[in-house]
């Protein structure tokens, strides 16, 4: 094992990469992360509106809607495989090579989605296969997240890792604009029965476009400085992953329980959210996107400012703080939804999202610096797949099942701010990264 190879100069110090290279690879790395949240982000939105009778027609309507969220967190399943068989590469042979293998397989898979035939034409093959291709999005993801974030910080300058580590993170809320604007403006353009028909195949067919672009920018990259000194000393491990967790058991956990809540608030905001409105709240798909839209905005801004200022203060007490805002706004945010009142659902979901971005604006480069360079993307990799799998996979259906079962959102209010806890006491065992070589 090394602590991150080493360079000109002290020993286990890899020199930065030229600034235009860190900047470089770091909007490369953005693009491809923005486009795999879109593909992902994509089918949680289907997923919410139409999947359930294109899909599962043959059930009720509430059932079908609990088993097209169930499909959603099929995806989850596979990221943590992603994530081992990704970070086991990664730290064998390379970041790079893995980020092409993410793009190409997620690219695929939603393409395949958007060419699907429904339950109508092919019966009960088309959720099965439906299941498959959400299965392999949820293993490129699983593997994309730990590459992209570590060819960015890992080229990034010393002082400046949080901001660099945020340029990846803002994919994800790109990715949701993205993602929102082209099912408002599918379901704007058509009418609702064209719509429900064909119309939600487009946003998963124009990801072929984005594919192409992405590719072609992250071929041309170079790799990591601090894994080409470690592959340059034969440091590299053979079994990356059972190392990470001989040696980094305990911080595995707690990087994946800092995340569990954050992953589980912020797919209730994204996905059930959309499902609630419509069918509990009754308000029109494009009332319902726009207050999104403009959260992932306002999302996107405070993930860059937060990992500004992490660079200057440190990482856990932003951390902290986020997550601990996070707790008492978790309690407010469904009654604020429940008023139905437009202006009131705006500021429920634009505080959720913007005091989430505490967290993961600050999130790449904590979980870059919390393992070795060796062992970095396995760690980091596994750290995150788990925390999704256990808060943002089960969330929707879960959420959807409460109140179902309660008839009333107090529950599922209850669940989401015992999850926010259960992030902010895993904040609390994590140790500060930001001065760490």
């Amino acid at each position: 094992m090394v602590d991150g190879g080493s360079g000109a100069g002290a020993p286990g110090v890899v020199a930065p990469a030229p600034v235009h290279d860190a900047r470089r690879v770091a909007v490369a790395s953005a693009i491809g992360t923005t486009i795999e949240w879109y593909d992902f982000f994509i089918y949680g939105t289907a997923a919410a509106t139409v999947f359930g009778p294109r899909f599962f027609p043959q059930i009720s309507p509430v059932a079908a809607t609990l088993a097209s969220f169930a499909t959603f967190g099929v995806g989850f399943i596979a990221r943590p495989i992603g994530g081992i068989v990704m970070g086991h590469f990664g730290d064998r042979v390379g970041r790079k090579s893995m980020l092409v293998w993410s793009l190409l397989l997620m690219g695929f898979s939603t393409l395949g989605i958007g060419l699907l035939p429904d339950y109508s034409q092919i019966g009960v093959w088309a959720p099965a296969l439906l299941i498959v291709l959400r299965l392999v999005q949820g293993f490129a993801l699983g593997g994309e997240w730990g590459g992209a974030v570590l060819m960015s910080v890992e080229h990034a300058p010393h002082a400046r890792r949080g901001f660099y580590g945020s340029v990846v993170a803002l994919g994800l809320p790109i990715g949701i604009v993205l993602s929102n604007a082209v099912f408002l403006a599918s379901s704007v353009l058509v009418d609702p029965a064209a719509f429900l028909a064909w119309g939600w195949r487009v946003p998963f067919l124009a990801s072929a476009v984005l594919i192409g672009v992405g590719l072609f920018i992250r071929m041309g990259l170079g790799e990591s400085p601090a894994f080409a000194e470690v592959r340059r000393r034969g440091h590299t491990s053979r079994a990356p992953v059972i190392d990470v967790l001989r040696n980094s058991a305990t911080t595995v956990l707690l990087a994946a329980g800092s995340y569990t809540g954050i992953s589980a608030l912020g797919y209730i905001g994204l996905v059930y959210y959309v499902s609630y409105a419509t069918r509990v709240l009754g308000l029109s798909l494009p009332a319902i996107l726009t207050p999104l839209l403009v959260a992932a905005v306002l999302f996107g801004a405070s993930v860059v400012a937060f990992a500004r200022w992490s660079d200057r203060v440190g990482r856990r007490r932003l951390m902290l703080w986020g997550n601990g805002a996070l707790v008492a706004w978790s309690a407010v945010f469904f009654p604020l939804l429940d008023t139905r009142s437009i202006p009131l659902i705006w500021v429920a979901l634009c505080v959720m999202l913007v005091l989430q971005g505490a967290y993961i604006g600050t999130q790449p480069a904590v979980f870059a610096e919390l393992f070795p360079a060796s062992l970095r993307y396995s760690g980091a990799s596994l750290s995150n797949t788990l925390g999704t799998i256990l808060g943002g996979a089960p969330a929707p259906f879960l959420a959807a099942a409460l109140y179902d079962m309660s008839g009333s959102s107090t529950a599922v209010g209850v669940y989401i701010t015992i999850m926010a806890t259960v992030s902010w006491l895993s904040v609390l065992g994590l140790k500060e990264t930001g001065g760490a070589s």
